[in-house]
């Protein structure tokens, strides 16, 4: 069965074998590996507690001649109890150079022996030395791929649907970031583990690579792919957003962001690439990695796949879930709205005391319909303003979207000083919102929330209050002085006539909104 390369990437700490040759210290391993054997460049040592013992180097010599007989094994060159004889050390030598997978081996065979000597002698034993530590290391970073992994994939997904408020486009930028770190990984393995191409890239040494190369590749690479993704879609969906026409959108936004991504692209792969040939042994494999990854990253993945997928999925590349986008936070990559909030810095005019103030204002739902349209408000402290129409007339959304609670709007919005959606949170703390429908003290409420401050209260269903004492209550509130502003929704504002204030009140009239008939 065929095992992809990047499966086979084989991780080690670099040693005097990974050197460039004729260097001093690759000469002297050579040297010792052509007289001496491979295995002593990287002697095992296997302590023994022996300070419970009765006969130390009895036990000593016993446990070295089973360690003589595993396979494996080329030497047991020393076999010794410390002078204070508490600890015995024996050294190993293997058959294998020290960053072989056979060597790996012998550490495991070995370890598995600590239960055997424990039984047979009642001493604890421990492989270690610079061969047993690099080995460990290196199982430690692979084992850590994974969590790495599945963390740096989790917050490309919630950071990218943050930005482009999407699902399609975060599990695209995701996969195709994996496809970019597998191709790296397999040419990496293909070049410096099988050895392929190795003396037209003047690679001197195969057979594994430094086990940080990894955790580096994915690091860096995840932070340039996601800057060629933002760089890409970000004027994609700009022009999506302004004209809703999902080809004409990707020809613009490629047309417009394709040289920066191509010139970032060439300047880092040349970066990358230029120490291949000549780097040491060490930085050799990582570079190539991430020259390869950055290539078929910003090439194949941004310039080619992402174009072609958005194309394939339309409108529904940029469709999120209405659930979804109320919990995420807003964040304005592309700068639109402090554009937004630098063009409305003097509007209205600051003089004029506004509480709230819209001009062409509209939301619209899920799907691109029309909930309400054309809103244009001027509420001065103490004013009651009443919105009232028929139930499609979209008045209850319009009140949630004065109140901060709608994060897709379109036209121009301020309500307390506050541009809207851009800070719906601080507007969230600054007003009061109650739906008269859900609750028999809507008109408690509204005095609590005068009484501790809060100068905008927001109703909803005004008409649905049909209790003498909570009518009363709302009576007293209207009438009295005070810059507190009210805004109210209802079916029919002359249902109200008893309690609202005629010199006080405005009201705005809003027209039903077609619905669909399945």
């Amino acid at each position: 069965m065929y095992d992809p390369p990047a499966l086979g990437l084989r991780l080690a700490l670099p040693d005097n074998g990974t050197e460039e040759p004729g260097s001093p210290s690759r000469t002297t391993y050579d040297l010792v590996a052509k007289h001496f054997g491979e295995g002593f460049n990287g002697p095992l040592l296997v302590t023994v507690d022996i300070i419970a013992s009765t006969d130390p180097i009895g036990v000593t010599n016993k446990i070295a001649d089973e360690i003589r007989r595993v396979p494996g094994v080329a030497a047991v060159p020393l076999a010794t109890p410390n002078p204070k004889a508490d600890t015995a050390i024996i050294q190993v030598v293997p058959t294998t150079a020290p960053d072989s997978p056979q060597t790996e081996q012998l550490v495991t065979r070995l370890r598995a022996l600590e239960p055997h000597f424990l039984a047979a002698y009642g001493t604890a034993t421990a492989v270690t030395g610079l061969t047993a530590v690099g080995i460990d290391v290196s199982a430690k970073l692979g084992g850590s791929l994974l969590p790495f992994g599945l963390l740096v994939v989790g917050l490309s997904l919630v950071l990218l649907a943050m930005v482009f408020r999407s699902i399609a486009v975060p599990i695209k930028a995701t996969l195709g970031y994996l496809l970019s770190v597998g191709a790296a990984f397999g040419a990496t393995s293909f070049v410096f583990v099988q050895g392929h191409l190795a003396g037209i890239l003047n690679v001197s040494h195969v057979g594994n690579v430094i086990s940080f190369l990894p955790i580096i590749l994915m690091g860096v690479l995840f932070g340039l792919a996601m800057d060629y993704e933002v760089f890409l879609v970000s004027r994609i969906r700009e022009d999506y957003v302004h004209h809703r026409d999902p080809r004409h959108a990707i020809e613009s936004g490629f047309v417009s962001a394709s040289r920066v991504v191509v010139s970032a692209a060439i300047i880092m792969f040349a970066v990358f690439a230029a120490f291949v040939p000549e780097g040491s042994a060490t930085i050799k494999p990582i570079a190539f990695s991430l020259a390869v990854g950055v290539f078929v990253d910003a090439f194949i993945v941004r310039m080619t796949l992402v174009p072609a997928v958005l194309a394939l999925l339309g409108h529904r590349a940029w469709w999120l879930p209405t659930w979804l986008d109320r919990k995420l936070p807003i964040f304005d990559a592309e700068g639109d709205a402090m554009v937004h909030e630098l063009r409305l810095a003097d509007w209205p005019s600051p003089r004029s005391g506004e509480v709230i103030s819209a001009r062409e204002l509209r939301v619209g739902d899920d799907r691109d319909r029309t909930v309400f349209g054309g809103v244009e408000l001027h509420v001065a402290p103490g004013q009651l303003l009443g919105l009232h129409g028929p139930g499609p007339s979209g008045k209850s959304a319009l009140l949630f979207t004065l109140a901060g609670r709608v994060s897709r709007v379109d036209g121009d919005l301020k309500v307390l000083g506050h541009v809207l959606p851009q800070h719906a949170h601080a507007v969230r703390t600054k007003v009061a919102l109650i739906s008269c429908r859900d609750t028999d003290a809507a008109a408690d409420q509204a005095r609590a929330a005068v009484a501790a401050g809060i100068t905008l209260v927001l109703l909803d269903d005004l008409d649905t209050v049909v209790n003498t004492a909570q009518r009363e209550i709302f009576r007293a509130l209207f009438a009295q002085p005070s810059q507190v502003t009210f805004v109210f929704t209802c079916q029919n504002p002359l249902l109200l006539q008893d309690i609202l204030p005629p010199d006080k009140l405005t009201t705005v009239a809003l027209a039903a909104q077609p619905v669909e008939v399945a």
